[in-house]
């Protein structure tokens, strides 16, 4: 089939309630009388009176406007990071950086770093949580981990 000859294109349109012979006049395949057979009418909620569905349940929760998204890094993943030659990390690290690397996304406005996996090299990090396996790990490894108070 070519493009051109496509079945959709020659296809009209069935233009209700242009008489009996069309098929679809008289009621416009409305049914019959009634105010869902009226145009401009919106009942969708509407449950005869009774206390509607939206209306009966609690509502619950907000969403804050100026939510703040914490970046969340392991130290397996930081010593991936490093490894790659094209990041060109120095020996230090923090958000305002790894914005700048593109290694994390600039919606974050915090940093926290958890201790899953082992980190070789002696890198200062600066974040604004840590949990207590990171900050041994990275002493360990000869490194510095201080936390900010933003």
């Amino acid at each position: 089939m070519e493009l051109n000859n496509l079945s959709k294109i020659n296809k009209k349109k069935i233009r209700v309630g242009r008489g009996i012979g069309s098929g679809k006049g008289k009621t416009s395949s409305r049914g019959h009388k009634g105010q869902k057979s009226r145009s401009g009418v919106s009942i969708k909620s509407f449950e005869g009176g009774q206390m509607p569905l939206y209306r009966r349940l609690p509502k619950r929760g907000f969403k804050k406007i100026k939510k703040q998204f914490t970046a969340i890094l392991n130290l397996a993943k930081i010593q991936n990071m490093i490894d790659k030659k094209e990041n060109n990390l120095k020996n230090i690290l923090d958000l305002k950086i790894l914005k700048e690397k593109k290694l994390i996304n600039k919606k974050y406005s915090k940093l926290k770093i958890l201790g899953t996996g082992e980190i070789k090299n002696n890198i200062e990090i600066i974040a604004n949580y840590a949990s207590k396996q990171a900050l041994e790990k990275v002493s360990k490894a000869g490194g510095k981990l201080s936390l900010s108070k933003k």
